[in-house]
């Protein structure tokens, strides 16, 4: 059981975290306060199953490649821990249950759901032919917000394509700055990847990024009416993403790869300013 513990990298949470945010974003700002407990359940246990399924197929996906990073060697498919038959099995076990879960919303939430679990298993293969696979795992991240807000209220909200992109821009964010731990050895077996494309200029379009994100935020904070605790995590994540531009600003993997982690911290904070602002 240890191994299919380890296949779903449910020993390392970070992933479920920064998925979770957003959706957590989403369910708060949909209901205009403290979201449906069912809808809570709902939401946290489908970011749970999701992010494990993502990791499975990712694994299958790159179990060739992983033998050549170093990071990656000992991961239960490449190690030869499990089989990637048993893997894909795991895999579909996964989506129906995700799949059993969001039947018990309603029909929008249902047909966002197919879009999302399309996108979560392209995404590993996309950097077999673009540059920009971070930007579909963003793509795929940020379902959970329309899906989020569909649960809640029956249809979409103009506002919630602005958490999407919020989202979306997010992840290109902090997983670049994941990819850019891996780029040397990306580069020597070709593997594409965003650090990979903005090469030299990787700080300054992060950098870039972090403005748009920050602009992007402030834009929600227009629509949805939020008050002075969402303006000071706001002011929190800006410290924060100057604090990461100086943790990758020699580019070294281990910093790199904190710099990623760090970020959950941001979600974490934007999180507690719409809660607060909703609910105080």
């Amino acid at each position: 059981m240890s191994v299919y513990f380890r296949l779903m990298r449910l020993d390392k949470p970070i992933g479920i975290y920064l998925l979770l945010w957003p959706a957590l974003w989403a369910l708060f700002l949909a209901q205009g306060g403290f979201p449906d407990i069912k809808l809570l359940i709902i939401f946290v246990l489908g970011v749970t199953i999701m992010r494990s399924a993502g990791c499975v197929i990712n694994d299958y996906a790159d179990r060739k490649i992983d033998k050549l990073i170093e990071r990656t060697q000992n991961r239960p498919i490449t190690s030869g821990e499990i089989s990637a038959k048993s893997a894909l099995v795991l895999f579909f076990v996964l989506m129906a249950i995700a799949f059993g879960l969001v039947l018990m919303t309603n029909n929008l939430t249902i047909q966002l759901a197919f879009i999302a679990a399309g996108l979560a298993t392209l995404y590993p293969f996309t950097k077999r032919w673009t540059h920009l696979p971070q930007f579909v795992l963003g793509l795929a991240f940020a379902m959970s917000v329309p899906m989020a807000f569909a649960a809640t209220n029956g249809n979409i909200a103009d506002g919630a394509w602005w958490i999407f992109a919020a989202t979306v821009i997010w992840t290109v964010i902090y997983d670049t700055m994941y990819a850019m731990a891996d780029r040397e050895e990306d580069l020597k077996i070709g593997v594409k990847s965003s650090a990979v494309l903005f090469a030299k200029f990787d700080k300054l379009i992060i950098g870039l990024l972090q403005i748009c994100l920050l602009l992007v935020l402030l834009k929600i904070s227009e629509i949805f009416n939020l008050d002075v605790f969402y303006d000071i995590s706001l002011i929190l994540s800006a410290f924060l993403m100057i604090y990461h531009q100086k943790m990758i600003k020699n580019r070294e993997k281990i910093a790199c790869f904190r710099a990623f982690l760090h970020n959950n911290f941001i979600g974490m904070i934007i999180f507690a300013g719409i809660a607060l602002s909703l609910m105080v």
